[in-house]
């Protein structure tokens, strides 16, 4: 199997991109609104059980509720601003979802997620640093998410994003609501750290 070895600031276009993700469909790629390649690194044991867990409990709400469509780190979803991203849990509304054509549907998906969680795990700060982690966050806001979390799991710091205001900051809450954006949703944070 050939190595993906790219230097720093390897910057393709858009369509470049998607020839190369569709190519290396195990491979997590990124791509900046700058046309930046991000080369995700696979998760270690904590932050892959991390993660299972979140996707799980939003999973079950979703399954219960039927309010849209819940989605892994493996969907990539391409923003307004032209960004291709890859949140670590993704969650879109049903008429949001179902508005799309079934090519656009089987592809990358052409919008932003109404919520999303990233979870700041070891194996992602070696990576990038923990601004650029807020930045796409604020990414995500500005291209019309309307919730999102920033869980840093050693700490059990998480940073609350929605349009129109500062990110909210708690420190080692024991829940977080899903607000109006996923009624009756609330994480128990007990399950990651």
């Amino acid at each position: 199997m050939p190595a993906i070895e790219v230097p720093e600031r390897f910057q393709l276009t858009p369509e470049q991109f998607d020839r190369l993700a569709l190519a290396n469909e195990t491979v997590r790629l990124e791509l900046t609104a700058q046309g930046e390649l991000l080369v995700m690194p696979p998760t270690g044991g904590m932050a892959g059980e991390y993660n299972f867990e979140l996707y799980l409990d939003l999973g079950i709400w979703n399954r219960r509720t039927r309010l849209g469509y819940a989605y892994d780190s493996s969907t990539l979803f391409v923003l307004p601003n032209g960004a291709r991203r890859s949140p670590d849990v993704a969650w879109v509304e049903r008429s949001r979802r179902e508005a799309l054509t079934p090519q656009q549907w089987r592809g990358f998906l052409p919008l932003a997620p109404d919520f999303v969680i990233e979870l700041a795990s070891p194996s992602d700060l070696a990576v990038q640093r923990y601004a650029d982690l807020q930045a796409k966050m604020q990414e995500y806001i500005d291209n019309g998410t309307r919730l999102g979390w920033l869980i840093e799991s050693e700490s059990q710091r998480v940073e609350i994003y929605r349009p129109e205001q500062q990110a909210t900051i708690r420190e080692a809450p024991q829940t977080l609501s899903g607000e109006d954006v996923l009624p009756g949703f609330e994480l128990d944070l007990s399950a990651i750290g």
